[in-house]
C-alpha cells in the first residue's frame, strides 16, 4: 500500500457514535479509547510508520476482561425470570474468575441493522465465582440493546469490556447498609449481600428495599429468601401495581407494602435499622432522582449515600 494522504484517511480510527457510549462513567469511555487510538495513528503518520498501529487491538482474544477492548464469552444458558427479564450465564475458562469489585459493571457490545451501541450492566454473580458469571437483563420493547439481547441462544458468543465503577466496600466499615434498588438495580445489591454472609466476620447489618410493579416481577426470589434467613439481612419489597396483600404469600405479607416508596415510608424504614445507615442506591434517573430527594429531606448528607 502506498504512503498516500487516501491510504492514511483510511486508516484513521473512526469517532464513537453516542449509541456506542453506555452513559455509565466509565473509565476510560469508549471516547477514551478513541483519543487514544487517535493519537496513535497521528504519531503513526506523522512518522509514516504502520507499524505502530499493530498496538491497537479491536477485541480481546484471550478470553480476559479488559476495559480498552471487548472480549467473546460464550452463552452456557438463558433463564427467562419475568415476561421482560432474563438471566443470562456466561462461561468462563477453567477456574477462572472475571476479577470484578464489589459494585463493578461490565458493558455489552450489541449490533443492530449495522449501527452499533453498547450498555453497561452489573453482574450478579458474586465476585469470587469461578467459571462463570450471570448478566440480569431487562428487555424494553423497541429498545436497540433488547432487540439484540432477546436475539440470544445458548452457544452464541457476545463481546463484553470492563471493569468499571464499584463500590468501595470494607468488611464492618458500616454500621448498616439500607440498600434501595428499583428493578434490574438489584443487580450491584446482590453480590454485595452474598460477600457479608459469607464473611463470617462481617457483622454489617443489610436492609435491603426492593422496588418491583408486581409480586411476580420481583426477581431472584430464592435467592433473596435464603440471604434473608442470616441474621444480619432484612429484605422489604414496595410493589406499585399490586393491590392487595392477601394476594401474596403468607410469607411475604409481612414485609412488603404497596404502592410507591416516598419519603415518608423511606424515614419509617431508617427508623427501624438497627444502627446508623449508609445507603446505597440503584435503578433509573427518576427512581434515583427520587431517593436523593428524599434521603436530602430526612437530613442525609450526600456523603451519606452512593449511587451506582
Amino acid at each position: 500500500m502506498d504512503d498516500s494522504e487516501d491510504d492514511w484517511l483510511s486508516l484513521k480510527p473512526q469517532e464513537p457514535l453516542p449509541s456506542q457510549c453506555c452513559g455509565s462513567g466509565c473509565a476510560p469511555c469508549i471516547y477514551d479509547v478513541y483519543q487514544k487510538e487517535l493519537e496513535q495513528w497521528e504519531e503513526a503518520k506523522a512518522k509514516r510508520d504502520r507499524s505502530l498501529l499493530t498496538r491497537r487491538k479491536p477485541q480481546n482474544k484471550n478470553s480476559e476482561l479488559a476495559p480498552e477492548m471487548f472480549t467473546a464469552f460464550t452463552i452456557s444458558s438463558v433463564d427467562q425470570l419475568t415476561e421482560d427479564t432474563y438471566q443470562y450465564k456466561f462461561e468462563l475458562p477453567g477456574n477462572s474468575s472475571l476479577g470484578l469489585s464489589l459494585g463493578q459493571h461490565i458493558v455489552l457490545r450489541g449490533l443492530v441493522n449495522g449501527l452499533e451501541i453498547q450498555r453497561a450492566y452489573t453482574p450478579i454473580t458474586p465476585v469470587n465465582a469461578e467459571g462463570y458469571f450471570d448478566v440480569l437483563i431487562k428487555c424494553y420493547e423497541g429498545g436497540l440493546m433488547s432487540q439484540y439481547v432477546k436475539s440470544w441462544k445458548q452457544g452464541e458468543s457476545v463481546f463484553w469490556r470492563g471493569p468499571f465503577g464499584g463500590f468501595p466496600y470494607r468488611p464492618n466499615q458500616y454500621g448498616e447498609l439500607l440498600m434501595l434498588a428499583s428493578g434490574t438495580g438489584l443487580a450491584p445489591m446482590l453480590p454485595i449481600i452474598q460477600h457479608i454472609t459469607e464473611n463470617e466476620n462481617d457483622e454489617t447489618f443489610v436492609t435491603l428495599v426492593g422496588c418491583f410493579r408486581t409480586f411476580e416481577n420481583i426477581y431472584m426470589k430464592t435467592l433473596l429468601q435464603d440471604e434473608s434467613r442470616f441474621w444480619n439481612i432484612r429484605t422489604f419489597y414496595v410493589l406499585s401495581q399490586e393491590h392487595s396483600l392477601e394476594n401474596l404469600p403468607w410469607s411475604y405479607q409481612k414485609n412488603t407494602h404497596l404502592g410507591r416508596i416516598n419519603e415518608n415510608l423511606l424515614r419509617s424504614m431508617m427508623n427501624t435499622c438497627r444502627r446508623q445507615p449508609f445507603v446505597l442506591i440503584c435503578g433509573s434517573v427518576s427512581f434515583t432522582n427520587d431517593m436523593k430527594r428524599y434521603l436530602k429531606a430526612i437530613g442525609l448528607q450526600e456523603d451519606s449515600y452512593f449511587v451506582f
